[in-house]
Order: structure tokens, then sequence, then C-alpha cells
């Protein structure tokens, strides 16, 4: 085997690299020893036994557990609840919440923009309706854009004589030609 060539943050001139500084959500693509530093999507680490950006609990990299990527804890369970996976509102941000899996390990999830987690029901629901984020869009959203969120346009009913289906079968090669008995 030949010695890998090695340049700027590439220890190897191609593949996925994590970063140096020990950053949960950074890493480098290298193709040909030239770099692109790449950020994971919020919530997601860098797990470079795979090369892909996972869970934190998944990528089980030193100083990037879930508990320190998320800055929650799941609460202990009471077993008798049943809840095998339960949620929890985020206490800083309205549109999103944990999913404890198991019990305890933390995942942050979301609710479609418009809405929120209600901690009480444990589903999303439009901001409006819950009491504590009642106000959560205000100054993101005016009260028009909420509206349409909530009460999108239905789509216009079509012709009744337009076809319902358009059928995608191939035609057969050669149609089919009536056997004629009399003969």
């Amino acid at each position: 085997t030949e010695t890998p060539i090695a340049s700027l943050h590439c220890p190897r001139q191609n593949g996925y690299f994590a970063s140096e500084t020990g950053a949960c959500d950074k890493f480098y693509y290298c193709v040909d020893g030239m770099f692109n530093m790449i950020t994971c999507p919020e919530g997601l680490v860098f797990n470079p036994r795979t090369g892909i950006c996972t869970w934190p609990d998944e990528a089980q990299k030193k100083g990037c557990s879930s508990e320190d990527v998320f800055k929650f804890t799941c609460p202990k369970v009471n077993e008798t609840e049943g809840a095998t996976h339960p949620r929890y509102a985020d206490p800083d941000d309205c549109q999103f919440f944990y999913v404890c899996i198991n019990g305890e390990t933390p995942r942050r999830n979301g609710c479609k923009l418009g809405q929120a987690f209600d901690d009480v029901a444990k589903h999303c629901e439009w901001a409006r309706k819950v009491p504590d984020c009642a106000d959560w869009y205000k100054d993101r959203l005016t009260d028009k854009q909420l509206e349409e969120l909530e009460n999108p346009p239905t789509p216009k009913p079509k012709p009744a004589n337009s076809p319902s289906k358009v059928s995608r079968r191939r035609p057969s090669k050669r149609p089919k030609q009536p056997v004629d008995d009399s003969e």
C-alpha cells in the first residue's frame, strides 16, 4: 500500500474527514487534496465511521452527545406511564420539541411553520391555539400569513367530463383481431 498524501484538512487526497477542531457538526470533503468545509444540518453531527451527518447518539463522538449538542436532558420517566418515546417541548423555541428515544436520548424535532408544540396534548398545533405560544410568530409572520397557513386554499374541482385518471399503461404491441367463427 502507498503512503497517503496529506494536504490542508485532508489526511488523504479524497474522502470525508472530521474537523481537527473537534467541532461536532463540521467536516471536510476532500477531492484531489482540495477541501470544502461542510456543516451538518442543525441537530446532526458528523459521524467519521460512516462519513455522513447523523443523530449525535448514533455518531457516538466524544463531546458530541445528544445532551452536549441540544443542551437538553430527558427527564426520568415513570415507567407506569408507558410512553416509550415521550415528547417534551423545547424550553426555548415553541416550534420545536424533543423526542426522548427509549425515554433517555433526546432528538430534536420540529413542527411546521405556523405551528407550535402543545406540551399538554403532546403534538403540533396551530400556534394561536397553544396558550404559552400564541404570540410565538408575532414578529415573524403577519396575521394574514398565519391565516393562510391554517386555511390553505382548496384546489378547484375538476370538470365532470374530464378523465379522472390518465392510464400510464403501454398499449399492447399488436391490437387483438376479433376471431371470425362463421367459416
